[in-house]
């Protein structure tokens, strides 16, 4: 079943569960999808989105969670920052599992042979070939610096 799929199927069991939190968090999912797919009719001739696509849309709904959460911490809304870790979990049900620090130094050494990687300039290929392959199982922000190390290492 693709994620999508897997989306509405949690999408219509929550709806039979009467799991209001839940339900909001998966409308919001699933709007966010649409979204995603209106904008895309007007840039381009293909307008279904691709599992990547999906995948990427959940993982910056994850991050924008956590820095609302964090914000609300810092503010004294506990209630709202639970809030925001339990949205968190219902969208990582849907993420693929986490890759550790050896399986991303591991990925990170294969993405860089694959692209035959030599030097700095070639950082950007190294992270295209990482995002088309591992989105939503890294954090591509805390990567981008351990993949430029790697770089200057060999250059």
């Amino acid at each position: 079943m693709n994620l999508r799929a897997e989306i509405n199927s949690a999408l219509k069991q929550a709806m039979k569960d009467k799991a209001a939190d839940r339900l909001s968090t998966l409308r919001l999912i699933s709007a966010a999808i649409k979204d995603r797919e209106i904008a895309l009719r007007g840039e381009a001739e293909e307008t279904e989105l691709k599992e990547a696509d999906v995948l990427a849309i959940l993982g910056k709904m994850v991050k924008q969670r956590q820095e609302s959460a964090r914000t609300y911490e810092e503010g004294g809304r506990l209630d709202l920052a639970e809030r925001e870790r339990s949205e968190i979990e219902v969208i990582e049900e849907f993420l693929p599992r986490k890759l550790d620090d050896k399986e991303v130094a591991a990925a990170i050494d294969k993405a860089m042979a694959e692209v035959g990687a030599s030097s700095i300039r070639d950082m950007g290929k190294v992270m295209g070939a990482l995002k088309s392959r591992y989105t939503g199982q890294m954090d591509f922000g805390a990567v981008g610096p351990r993949v430029k190390d790697r770089l200057a290492q060999q250059g």
